[in-house]
């Protein structure tokens, strides 16, 4: 389906990360007090600790060193000694054999477990075991890669997994879906991992590939997300699913493996890079190794490109550059596989048809390890990379452990794409955003048959924007980003801008309304709209979503637009503007709220389409190619504003007659009112558009409720543009 045409115009009525790296289980760091009733005060601590795993292995013969104390161990940050403050020794010598023929939470998996934080629900079971999680990346691999995955992981289930460990399983197709809880029951891992390539039962049933194991239907503990939902912003959906399955194992302290069998990943740019830093500090938060193996094996690159590409034209087959391509573009999809292993402690492996190393390496790595935690003497939210150094007072042990990890970073300490992506993910989010205030109208207007503009505003209260002192002005930026979907729940429109505001201490930022208008060209039926607005001073966001219905006019006897309420109009010279709210030199600003004060005027516009013609006439202009032809003729529309308060009628505009089309473009007559509001006392009326098309013996009285305050009461809005 083609994407929606866009306009996009900022009127600002004073138009106005990802936590890297540790594992949070504690709150600790000073930040405020609160007086209470009784004169006592409540201190607020808030701090992260850091977590590490620490392998000690003797140099002469590779043995794990067990027996040591906190007291052995020195832990520097930066250069910096830290003071440990726990310690804790896991091995799978002191693992407790399970019940083989349940999961580890007593229940079956979901994937609303997992999305929910219930992955794994007992975490003192885990405890001395070997937690692996496979996850099984299906929409990157061919059917010949899933084989031999499924294969090794076959083979490790039936000959290598030892009692201590505990396998969970995890595949995305077309969804994300967990397949099998952490369980050692050989069995039902088994059926689990032969699902994937059809050789336990039957396999997936058509549509759920990757879905609920079994091939049942979806519910509601069901987690999908289609590609328009992972791909946002070149989001890779693969880096957004590791993220989903390391924040779901959180709160499990042990090490965990994630063994990911992909057929390799490609970046994107700049979105991607900051999805891979998010995942590999979720990852690392999580105290979670991926260890990645690339499932295509050893690959042989025929220079002419093999039978899944196209024939090769040119020289390039004979020069090298096709050659040289093809090593360029498979070193790419495995740089980020490799990338997610060694930033997260865990190792890759490429290039081989033998994929039981990679079971042996995990084993090996999770044998037996310390647990060293300590809170950072650096406080700083800074998102910076700090080094991680450990060290033994004993010379003959090797350690093992991983380099570093990323500090918390606040808002002010992000960077852009870590913005971007916190921008996009609340997009995404189903959770609303209500720390600032966010209000939408939406309305219509018809450019052709099928085919509408459809403006859009969007309202902040300028109190909820924390504008800076700057000289003699007041400074401040906000985000903007807006997506529209069809029915069927396809992406159609896009809008993102960043705003720019700068006013005049005079001017009382905190009465004013910062508004925010842009556009969308739309065919008529059902939509759905949401909008994300960020302040840019401390990042706190507010979102707003409604449903949206554009008309289908051929079925309404008097085809009317939608009535614009207005109290402001700016200067627009725009030239070949398709929105129908600039018109000759003056764009109309919609007052989103109807809140009007009684020394401002009252705009209304509205528009009339294809009005009943009463005769023939030669003369009239042909009509535009876009729209059906329509008898000439003269037509007869008449309209009036009523005002009413508590059913009683308290003032009229004087009846408007037209008698032709006055856009014939658009087949339509546009009718525009200017009301002064001083002859109303305040409160609130009741506003009635009478119309009528007394030619075709059609008519329409549509009503809209509004407020009109004293000068000194209602809120203000200053306009500024962004572009169109």
């Amino acid at each position: 389906m083609r994407q929606a045409t866009i306009t996009r115009r900022a009127t600002a009525a004073a138009l106005a990360g990802i936590l890297a790296g540790v594992p949070v289980t504690t709150s600790c760091e000073a930040y405020g007090q609160q007086a209470a009733g009784d004169g006592t005060y409540t201190l607020k601590i808030q701090s992260d600790i850091v977590l590490t795993n620490v392998v000690v292995r003797d140099k002469k013969t590779g043995a794990i060193v067990k027996g040591l104390k906190a007291s052995d161990f020195t832990i520097l940050e930066n250069g910096k000694p830290q003071a440990i403050s726990s310690f804790d020794f896991q091995t799978v010598d002191e693992a407790v054999a399970l019940n083989e023929n349940a999961t580890v939470s007593g229940k079956s998996a979901s994937i609303a477990d997992l999305v929910n934080g219930n992955f794994a629900a007992d975490p003192k079971q885990l405890k001395d075991h070997r937690l692996i999680v496979m996850f099984f990346d299906l929409s990157s691999m061919q059917p010949e890669d899933i084989d031999r995955a499924v294969e090794s992981a076959t083979d490790y289930i039936n000959k290598k997994m030892q009692p201590a460990d505990l396998v969970a399983l995890v595949s995305m197709s077309t969804a994300l879906s967990m397949d099998q809880d952490f369980t050692a029951d050989k069995a039902a891992l088994l059926r689990g991992v032969g699902r994937y390539n059809g050789t336990e039962g039957t396999g997936f049933a058509n549509g759920n590939e990757g879905g609920n194991s079994g091939g049942t239907s979806d519910d509601s503990s069901s987690f999908t997300a289609d590609d328009s939902e992972y791909n946002a912003l070149n989001t890779d959906r693969e880096l957004y699913a590791i993220r989903t399955i390391a924040k779901s194992l959180e709160r499990v302290d042990q090490r965990k493996s994630l063994l990911y069998f992909s057929g390799g990943l490609t970046r994107q740019g700049i979105e991607n890079q900051a999805s891979m830093r998010a995942a590999t500090n979720a990852a690392v938060r999580a105290n979670m190794a991926i260890y990645s193996v690339d499932s295509r094996g050893l690959q042989a690159l025929p220079p002419v490109g093999d039978a899944s590409k196209g024939s090769l034209r040119g020289t390039a087959a004979y020069s090298g550059g096709a050659m040289q391509s093809q090593l360029d573009t498979n070193f790419g999809s495995q740089e980020v596989l490799a990338t997610l292993s060694s930033d997260t402690g865990g190792k890759a492996f490429f290039d081989s048809n033998d994929f039981g190393p990679v079971f042996q390496q995990i084993q090996r790595d999770t044998e037996a390890y310390y647990i060293l935690g300590y809170r950072s003497s650096n406080t700083a939210r800074d998102g910076s990379y700090r080094r991680l150094t450990v060290k033994l007072n004993r010379n003959d042990a090797k350690l093992e452990y991983r380099p570093g990890y990323y500090a918390p970073a606040d808002f002010q300490h992000q960077k852009t794409e870590d913005r971007e992506l916190a921008l996009t993910e609340q997009m995404r989010s189903d959770l609303p955003a209500t720390d600032v205030a966010l209000y939408l109208q939406a309305l219509y207007f018809r450019l052709a048959d099928n085919r509408f503009f459809i403006p859009v505003s969007l309202i902040v209260p300028g109190s909820q924007i924390p504008f800076v002192k700057n000289g003699d002005r007041d400074k401040a930026t906000i985000d903007v980003i807006g997506q529209i979907k069809n029915a069927q729940g396809i992406i159609v429109g896009n809008a993102r801008d960043t705003i720019k505001l700068a006013l005049d201490q005079t001017q009382q930022v905190q009465r004013k309304n910062i508004q925010y208008s842009t556009g969308f060209t739309l065919a008529p039926g059902r939509y759905h709209l949401k909008f994300v607005v960020r302040e840019n001073e401390t990042g706190r966001m507010g979102s707003f979503e409604t449903d949206l219905q554009v008309p289908d006019l051929k079925k309404i006897p008097l085809k009317l637009s939608s009535i614009v309420l207005a109290s402001q109009q700016t200067p627009n010279t725009a030239k070949k503007a398709t929105n129908p709210l600039i018109r000759d030199g003056v764009e109309w600003i919609p007052n989103v709220p109807h809140v009007f004060r009684q020394d401002q005027h009252l705009y209304l516009l509205y528009e009339v389409y294809d009005p009943t013609r009463q005769k023939a006439d030669s003369t009239a202009p042909a009509p535009s190619p876009g729209l059906n032809r329509r008898p000439a003729g003269a037509v007869k529309v008449l309209t009036n504003i009523e005002f009413l308060s508590g059913g009683v009628k308290v003032y009229e505009t004087p009846l408007v007659e037209a008698d032709a089309v006055n856009i014939p473009d658009r087949e339509a007559v546009a009718f525009q009112f200017d009301v002064p509001l001083s002859q109303l006392k305040p409160g609130v009326y009741i506003c009635q558009v009478n119309v009528i098309d007394d030619a075709g013996g059609s008519f329409s009285f549509p009503r809209l409720a509004l407020r009109i305050q004293a000068p000194a009461a209602a809120p203000q809005t200053v306009s500024t543009a962004t572009g169109q």
